[in-house]
């Protein structure tokens, strides 16, 4: 089910289903200030195992927490004064910061690494959806593979300790009306207009020294 929203001035009564649907397990597709990505609530533990088997994806890096404040990461990753400094003015924006989990984090979200990549996107649909949800949706970008998965073809990255490789253009979408392909999806979120085929720069901030996992359109260094 696709509905048409505005971006700058979304109807309270689409975002209020969309919650509703959330809160139920459902797995949305939204806009963001990158590319278009795949999100579910994340207490739905149920929703949580649908994203994973829609995405294909074993490697956890692959999966970001969106979140619409500071305040929401330190609710699952530690936090110093240092990354907090730099989070802040890199946020809102086009960046994934990887930090160190919290415990009881990975039981929650069923993860198996103790690290965990949260973001604040710099974009209306995905704010307005968190604040009215109350807590942060876990997500995937979207990909156009995802509409010939195979559960026992996932991708074999987990365990490489390599960086992750930039998404090609071509396997990003454009347009909400396209994500239709995709198999499993309950409802997307269009704003009628094309989004860049662009996709967010991973910063590892889990040691002393922050390493890029993968350069996308948040600048680094800055």
């Amino acid at each position: 089910m696709i509905e048409n929203i505005i971006p700058s001035n979304i109807d309270d009564r689409i975002l209020d289903r969309a919650v509703r649907m959330l809160e139920s397990g459902a797995i949305v597709a939204l806009p963001t200030d990158t590319s278009w990505s795949i999100v579910c609530s994340i207490k739905s533990q149920a929703a949580i195992k649908k994203l994973r088997k829609l995405s294909g994806e074993r490697d956890e890096r692959h999966f970001t927490l969106l979140c619409s404040s500071i305040s929401q990461f330190v609710e699952v990753c530690k936090l110093d004064n240092t990354r907090f400094r730099l989070i802040n003015r890199l946020t809102p924006g086009p960046y994934v910061f990887i930090l160190k989990t919290l415990a009881g984090t990975e039981k929650f979200l069923d993860i198996r690494r103790r690290e965990l990549g949260v973001r604040i996107p710099d974009y209306s649909v995905p704010i307005r959806l968190i604040e009215n949800l109350k807590h942060p949706l876990y997500s995937i970008t979207a990909k156009k593979s995802m509409a010939e998965i195979d559960e026992l073809n996932m991708h074999q990255t987990e365990e490489t300790g390599t960086d992750l490789p930039p998404i090609p253009e071509d396997e990003l979408f454009e347009n909400g009306w396209e994500l239709q392909e995709i198999d499993g999806l309950d409802l997307i979120l269009d704003g009628g207009e094309e989004r860049e085929r662009i996709f967010s720069t991973i910063l590892d901030m889990t040691e002393d020294e922050i390493k890029v996992l993968r350069h996308g359109a948040g600048l680094w260094p800055i």
